[in-house]
């Protein structure tokens, strides 16, 4: 067997298709199709049962998959430390991230990575299902590293690191009956109409679940991909909204404190769980505990 085989099998593995994990490799199905039977033949066993409609892993293949990625991880290292001898840092880094992020600058923070790692290839990417999709493509290894910003029960099977938290804050227009209030609590929310982003964003899910929790039904009568689009539609009189206050302030549109049940949203950088990261991930996270904002709760603890 080699490298590339054992690569393509594991991109089988994960995806359960090979027409995704063709895609995924930047290949044709019948390369990877050709690759995996030279595999099964080399080891004689079947590692997966096809069907029309199904891929699965075959006992043979789930005990292969742990000892793929970990010889393919090692195959990694071995390359990185002695390009890195010879030439620097250098690599791929895949990076997801959430739209319109407010806490880092992402861009100049990439730029000055770019120019101090020129070796490194730089992906960036977002997923339409916010940072639940990120952190699910963490597990998958689609990418090596994501901001996210998911209660840490939900971040199994990820090495978490906290960059800073904020605190909720209930966005309304000055004609509001709750606009002159020092603060707000979740049931004084009851029958009101809110803006939020869509379902699968760490914030929308917080709030979400503290309504739940609390026996307040919630009418979600618009939904924005973007934080930053929240309250031009407070503003336009459509809604309410209950957000991580990291939005700067917008004529026509009140902040009210959030202080039952406090609720606070944490950004965290998130990499696969039991696998070391590369060099060059280390330096990013580097970076992006060096690059929050000022003014926010900065933590820095490596949670597993």
């Amino acid at each position: 067997m080699d490298s590339r085989q054992l690569e393509y099998f594991v991109a089988v593995a994960e995806e359960l298709s090979f027409t995704r994990a063709a895609q995924r490799l930047f290949t044709v199905q019948s390369t990877v199709s050709a690759a995996i039977r030279a595999l099964e033949t080399d080891l004689r066993t079947t590692l997966f049962d096809r069907s029309t409609r199904r891929v699965t892993l075959s006992a043979a293949g789930a005990a292969l998959l742990p000892e793929a990625k970990a010889a393919l991880e090692a195959l990694d290292r071995a390359r990185s430390v002695v390009e890195e001898a010879s030439t620097g840092l250098r690599g791929n880094l895949r990076i997801g991230t959430m739209t319109r992020l407010g806490l880092v600058d992402l861009a100049p923070l990439l730029g000055a990575f770019h120019q101090t790692y020129p070796l490194v290839d730089v992906q960036v990417t977002t997923s339409p299902t916010g940072s639940s999709g990120l952190a699910d493509d963490v597990r998958h290894g689609r990418l090596d590293v994501a901001l996210v910003g998911l209660p840490l029960a939900e971040l199994g099977g990820l090495d978490v690191r906290e960059l800073a938290s904020v605190p909720f804050a209930v966005l309304v227009p000055p004609s509001h009956r709750l606009a002159s209030e020092v603060s707000v609590a979740l049931e004084q929310l009851a029958g009101e109409r809110f803006v939020d982003m869509l379902r699968g964003f760490g914030n929308r899910r917080m709030v979400d679940q503290a309504f739940e929790r609390a026996g307040v039904p919630r009418q979600v009568q618009v939904e924005v991909p973007d934080l930053s689009e929240v309250p031009e539609y407070v503003r336009a009189g459509l809604g309410i909204a209950v957000v991580p206050d990291i939005s700067p302030s917008v004529a026509g549109v009140v902040h009210l404190p959030l202080t039952k049940p406090g609720l606070t949203w944490t950004l965290s950088v998130a990499t696969i769980a039991g696998r070391q990261p590369s060099r060059a991930v280390v330096a990013l996270q580097e970076l992006l505990s060096e690059a929050v904002r000022p003014g926010t709760y900065f933590t820095g603890e490596l949670i597993s």
